[in-house]
Parts: structure tokens; C-alpha cells; sequence
């Protein structure tokens, strides 16, 4: 499939995240697991997957689990959904009608009418199933991409913290060994002491890093999926 316009992915990107929440992004490679941890943070309050009544633009960006909104797994989702955006209109240019009349004070059942007015106006299907199928391909589109980060995490415990639980084990065998041996290579086992607490440390870091970059996935992965969701749900109810 053709590279994304970026345009494209930067329009999908303000349909779920606050324009303040992308302002420092910029469109590049996806992120992978193994490539891009980030810091630990404390954990957040529960998510509020509930849609407003002043329409999907007031919708904040929201922590699920114990991650965050990450900026970088915002603009990937866009990226896949652009990648993924069929030829037309769809739930796409449906919901940026409906983010559009948000500021038009009305009842969420009327901006969502009335989007479905204008969308049908522009040229969109003229059946509601339309946007429903569509927008549940993309959640599709985001489950299958949600699939292959989960492996590369896996990956990425296996590759770097594998590789320090071997060497702790192979220096703690070593140094039972040392203590046997004659006084003076006594030097020999305390450098290695050093370096098992080192190793201790970098466990935990690298074991945090890893975690904190799949939580904040994880949170927003449910941010783009719980508003699609939502938005199957509204016009399920109101688009008949």
C-alpha cells in the first residue's frame, strides 16, 4: 500500500487528540517497542471512555491502565489509520463533519443528524451501515497493528532484559567459584560484585522503560478505539 498523504494522517490525528496534545509532533517513522521506551510515570486515574455532549472536538486525550497518551503511538494510530483510509467518503469525513458542528451548541443526537445531513449532501452513501463498517475496519486495522507491537515488546524483554538476567547468573556461578580460590584474586570478586549490583539496576530500569512504552500504547490504543466505539454506538441510535 502507498505511503499516507500526511496531510492525511495529521487530519485523522485532530479527530482524536486535542490540537495542544500534537502540537510537538511530527510526522515520522511508527515507534517500535524496542527503539522508543520512555521514562516511567506514576500511574493515572481510570480513563473516562464516556462521549460528551458537546461533541467528539471537547473529547481530551485520556490515561487507560497505568499509561498515558503518548504523542509518538497518537500520530502512529493516525499513520495506520490513513494507511487504511478506502477511496471516498466514509466514517472518516463523517466524523469530521460532526467535529465541525460542535460549536454550534446543539444536542449530541442533532450535530449527530446533522452531520449525517451534510454527509449525505457532500456526495457520502446514503446508508448509516456505511460508517459503521468502515469505522469497525479500522478499529480492525488497529487491533492487527496492536498485535505485531505486542510481539515486538516481547522481543525487546527477551533481547535486552534475557540478556542481563544471563550475565547475572554467569557472574554470581563465577564468584562462587572466586571465594574458593586463594586471597589474591579476592579484587576479581568484588569487581564483579560492582557489576551484579549494576546489573540489578539496569533490570529494573530497563524493566520499567519497556513496560511504561506498552501502558502508554495499551492507553492509547483504548483512546482511538473507546471514541471510534463511541461513535458506532451514536450512530447505531440516532443515524436509522
Amino acid at each position: 500500500m502507498p505511503e499516507p498523504d500526511k496531510s492525511l494522517g495529521r487530519k485523522i490525528l485532530s479527530f482524536f487528540v486535542k490540537e495542544e496534545e500534537t502540537s510537538n509532533v511530527s510526522t515520522g517513522t511508527p515507534p517500535a517497542a524496542s527503539t522508543a521506551p520512555v521514562a516511567p510515570r506514576p500511574a493515572p486515574s481510570a480513563p473516562d471512555q464516556s462521549v460528551g455532549t458537546s461533541g467528539p472536538a471537547s473529547i481530551a486525550p485520556v490515561s487507560a491502565s497505568s499509561g498515558t497518551i503518548d504523542p509518538k503511538f497518537a500520530e502512529h494510530f493516525a499513520n495506520v489509520l490513513a494507511q487504511n483510509n478506502p477511496p471516498g467518503p466514509d466514517y472518516f469525513e463523517f466524523r469530521e463533519t460532526l467535529r465541525s458542528l460542535s460549536s454550534l451548541d446543539l444536542p449530541e443526537d442533532k450535530q449527530y443528524q446533522a452531520a449525517w445531513a451534510s454527509f449525505k449532501a457532500l456526495g457520502g452513501p446514503g446508508d448509516a451501515t456505511t460508517l459503521t463498517n468502515t469505522a469497525n475496519q479500522y478499529i480492525t486495522a488497529l487491533n492487527k497493528d496492536r498485535d505485531a507491537f505486542g510481539k515486538s515488546v516481547e522481543a525487546a524483554l527477551t533481547e535486552r532484559i534475557g540478556g542481563l538476567q544471563n550475565e547475572q547468573k554467569r557472574l554470581q556461578t563465577e564468584n562462587d567459584s572466586l571465594a574458593k580460590q586463594l586471597v589474591e584474586i579476592q579484587k576479581q570478586i568484588d569487581a564483579n560484585k560492582n557489576r551484579l549490583s549494576a546489573i540489578a539496576g539496569d533490570i529494573n530500569e530497563q524493566s520499567a522503560k519497556i513496560t511504561q512504552n506498552r501502558q502508554n500504547y495499551d492507553s492509547t490504543f483504548a483512546h482511538f478505539t473507546d471514541q471510534i466505539k463511541g461513535d458506532i454506538a451514536k450512530m447505531t441510535q440516532y443515524l436509522k
